[in-house]
């Protein structure tokens, strides 16, 4: 699929890659985050089968013509936007994942109607105002920046099809694993550790959210929150397109 090739001011590589100017080591690159679960993709993806009711509660009644699912990973949330739209796109920065999603996909029976695309989510391989109904689950925090996490967020907005909807997730603060208070206005980096059956450790970079930097992040992207909820540690958006600064607070709810 091709894209529109707007210059969005950003700095990028020769490759046309946002630079990670502001991740100081090379843990925290993205290139390292890719290797890191192609690494780990076989073992990761027997542990990921079911896909998260909040996901499917937000699927339920809607409908339309392409869905994008991305940072699909094995594709266990590929399936059910499958159900939904005539044709998925599944991006991921983990060839391993997607060889796994594909997989999953003739498994399944969706394999026609789904893409497995190599691509990076702070510029997506997808032409603007295309994307009737996108997923973006537990992705956003691997990123090793704010400013990617914010170009990645508008390039959500940018592809999204007026009347188009997505859902969002991140770990948050909230979540009984981390010693933080949801209260705090910012969150934090961390390594978790991922075991391989081995013993061996991978350690996985992510930018744990605090909830109201989360809403604050969707507030200066170009996307327009319906509305926010808190759920097992992560924090959840239903957004769409803005045309403008996006709104945050009038709807939100915690679970």
């Amino acid at each position: 699929m091709g894209r529109d090739t707007e210059d969005d001011g950003q700095v990028r590589d020769d490759e046309g890659q946002l630079r990670d100017e502001d991740a100081p080591t090379a843990d925290r690159s993205r290139r390292a985050v890719r290797a890191t679960y192609d690494e780990i993709a076989a073992h990761f993806s027997k542990t990921r089968v079911n896909p998260w009711p909040e996901v499917t509660a937000f699927l339920e009644g809607r409908t339309g013509r392409l869905g994008l699912d991305l940072g699909t990973g094995n594709g266990r949330h590929a399936g059910p936007l499958a159900e939904r739209v005539d044709r998925v796109v599944g991006v991921d920065a983990s060839r391993e994942l997607l060889r796994l999603a594909r997989e999953r996909a003739v498994e399944e029976r969706y394999a026609d109607d789904f893409d497995p695309v190599v691509g990076d989510a702070a510029r997506l391989p997808l032409r603007s105002r295309t994307v009737d109904l996108a997923l973006y689950v537990a992705t956003l925090h691997h990123l090793p920046s704010r400013a990617l996490r914010l170009a990645s967020l508008s390039e959500l907005a940018r592809v999204l099809a007026p009347g188009g909807s997505a859902f969002v997730s991140a770990w948050s603060t909230a979540h009984d694993r981390f010693d933080a208070d949801p209260k705090d206005p910012e969150g934090f980096d961390t390594a978790v550790d991922w075991t391989l059956p081995g013993g061996e450790t991978v350690p996985r970079y992510y930018h744990i959210y605090a909830p109201a930097e989360f809403g604050a992040d969707l507030h200066e992207s170009s996307l327009s929150v319906e509305h926010t909820f808190v759920s097992s540690g992560n924090c959840y958006a239903v957004v769409r397109r803005s045309d403008g600064p996006a709104t945050f607070g009038a709807n939100e709810r915690s679970d």
